[in-house]
């Protein structure tokens, strides 16, 4: 990984030299320079706009009781698109352009993701919530209540809290029943 990120900080400067001799060859430096400078505010402009709309949507999932995981993903790369388009020079605002559309972002998300999940492992304990049938106390395989055996990886430790449906609660305004996460 180090190697990789060594060779990114070596090809990106290395392409916008090449990409701004050429731009500059073609049209003229002042030209080059007014593209570089106009593509900055044009990414400004579609970053805040869109940062606004990811926000809300994130508000309303979170109203709705949903974790707003894609809306926080799209963040991260809202704020990856910002970066690279104050960094100067045309390629970084390629990069950062495609990353404001949201189909290429979501896209990107849903591999990351993919890549992510493939490449972790992840053991949830809970306490305290009785047992099922072939379930440790802790409800998710042997064990629960007691420390969690020893294993790779990091443990997340966390409390959860059940929640009951109000009976004169409007349809729809509750956790949506067709989440994996309720039992």
């Amino acid at each position: 990984m180090p190697a990789f990120i060594f060779l990114i900080f070596l090809a990106v400067p290395l392409i916008e030299i090449a990409i701004f001799i050429e731009v500059g060859g073609a049209i003229g430096v002042w030209p080059t320079v007014a593209i570089v400078l106009l593509t900055a505010l044009l990414g400004a402009t579609l970053l805040r706009v869109q940062g606004l709309a990811t926000w809300r949507r994130a508000e309303e999932a979170m109203r709705r009781g949903e974790p707003p995981v894609a809306e926080m993903l799209d963040g991260v790369f809202l704020i990856a698109a910002a970066l690279l388009m104050v960094t100067p020079g045309l390629f970084t605002d390629c990069i950062g352009f495609l990353l404001l559309i949201p189909p290429i972002r979501r896209a990107i998300g849903r591999f990351a993701a993919r890549r992510i999940a493939a490449s972790s492992r992840f053991t949830v304990y809970r306490s305290g919530m009785g047992m099922g049938p072939g379930m440790g106390p802790g409800g998710f395989g042997p064990g629960g209540s007691g420390p969690a055996p020893s294993r790779r990886g990091p443990v997340i430790e966390g409390e959860a809290e059940e929640i009951g449906e109000d009976a004169d609660a409007p349809r729809g305004s509750g956790p949506d029943p067709d989440s994996p996460w309720r039992q």
